[in-house]
């Protein structure tokens, strides 16, 4: 199999996504399969993909806003490397983000080849060209149950969607082998509750509850939070803007002073690595207040044997399943986190054997082979179909090439 891969940002610094497509093609190569990368921006993962791509290439555009002259210009060197991606009897066309399918279904279409895309998040910000290109879409693969029923609701017929959990390399991601020496390396002391965040610096990840949260904790115990990732906010038409993610954070930083735990509250960066951070932790914590589809950090933490206590929200109750749907809480409930959170302090001293069960559970269901056998398995038994009117049932399924507009 020959696998056509549409990516953004190769990078660690966006989140998840973008982590999880390297991981898949890093497996699929390793099974044998060929890779070309296309993508829009470097990042400190394109030397990672250049060593197991058969090709990388560089893409000016996905898209275009036919109303700026400028944008379409952009666009035209990417329709002239339609023609000159090579292409064999077995390949593939795989975005990995709904955004990409304009360009997608056109390389798809102009080289007859069948189109998959990869859906991490909800349908949002789909103008009238995204939704003709996701109309095109030959098979979607849904990181979550809850995303799948998303795409439901927006008109996508449930058959076309198959559901295949996240999952993780537990070689990289497992216990530390010398818990205090991994504490001491962040200067933590034995005695201190670690509750760490690892993400992105977003509104959307709803770190003002875990402030207050912390704030009502530490009236009780010797408790700290260390917060791990670059600001980035997301905003209207699928944008993000580091200014806006630096604002953010200053508010939140305001936010620990005003409480008083501006020495229990550390912001300590992008982690192109973040097992350490995990092994070092108590506790790991993930307080969105939007619906997370698969949150990568979720078998992150769990594979690491640490606790993840998690916003109930979005596919997030998929994985925190059985008896750990006690750490799941109420978005933007302080109350309700600072329960979870009370609930599970010292538990290393009163409930051990929790470390091993938190991993067992992700060696159970979420391993990275366990996914790359599932997505291998969809991809080598896509074929483009006929075309069929009921392909797209939403009540926008009439656009046609003449309204990509």
């Amino acid at each position: 199999m020959h696998l056509i891969v549409l990516e953004n940002h190769v990078t660690t610094l966006r989140g998840g996504q973008e982590l999880n497509l390297l991981e898949i093609c890093t497996a699929l190569s390793q099974r044998g399969h060929r890779i070309t990368l296309l993508y829009l921006k470097d990042g400190d993962l394109l030397e990672r993909y250049q060593s197991i791509c058969d090709r990388v290439i560089k893409i000016s555009e996905y898209g275009f806003d036919w109303r700026r002259f400028t944008s379409v210009l952009k666009f035209l060197p990417s329709l002239l490397q339609l023609w000159r991606i090579p292409v064999s009897s077995d390949s593939i066309v795989f975005c990995n983000d709904y955004h990409f399918s304009v360009f997608g279904s056109l390389l798809s279409r102009c080289r007859n080849l069948p189109l998959v895309c990869y859906l991490q998040l909800p349908p949002l910000y789909l103008n009238r060209q995204r939704r003709f290109g996701v109309r095109q879409v030959d098979r979607f693969i849904a990181v979550s149950h809850h995303t799948k029923q998303d795409w439901i609701d927006f008109g996508v017929s449930p058959d076309r969607i198959e559901v295949v959990h996240n999952g993780i390399d537990i070689h990289k991601f497992k216990p530390a082998s010398d818990f205090q020496a991994v504490r001491q390396q962040w200067g933590i002391a034995p005695t201190t509750q670690l509750i760490s965040y690892i993400g992105r610096i977003d509104r959307e990840k709803g770190l003002e509850t875990l402030i207050h949260a912390i704030a009502r904790l530490s009236s009780q115990f010797d408790v700290k939070a260390f917060i791990a990732g670059k600001p980035l906010n997301h905003h209207a038409n699928h944008q993000e803007s580091e200014a806006v993610g630096q604002q953010y954070q200053r508010s939140l930083e305001q936010l620990a002073a005003e409480l008083g735990v501006s020495d229990r509250i550390e912001f300590v960066g992008h982690l192109a690595d973040p097992v350490a951070l995990y092994q070092a932790s108590d506790a790991n914590v993930l307080p969105s207040i939007w619906n997370e589809p698969c949150s990568r950090g979720l078998f992150e933490s769990l594979a690491c044997g640490v606790p993840k206590i998690a916003s109930r929200i979005g596919g997030s109750p998929e994985i925190l399943s059985h008896e750990f749907e006690s750490m799941l809480f109420t978005p933007g409930d302080v109350e309700d986190l600072t329960r979870c959170l009370t609930q599970i302090m010292h538990w290393r001293t009163t409930n051990p054997t929790l470390e091993k069960r938190c991993r067992q559970h992700i060696i159970n269901h979420f391993s990275n082979e366990k996914m790359m056998n599932e997505i291998e398995q969809i991809l080598l038994h896509t074929q483009p179909p006929a075309p069929s009117p009921q392909r797209f049932s939403s009540p926008d399924s009439s656009i046609s090439l003449n309204s990509m507009q």
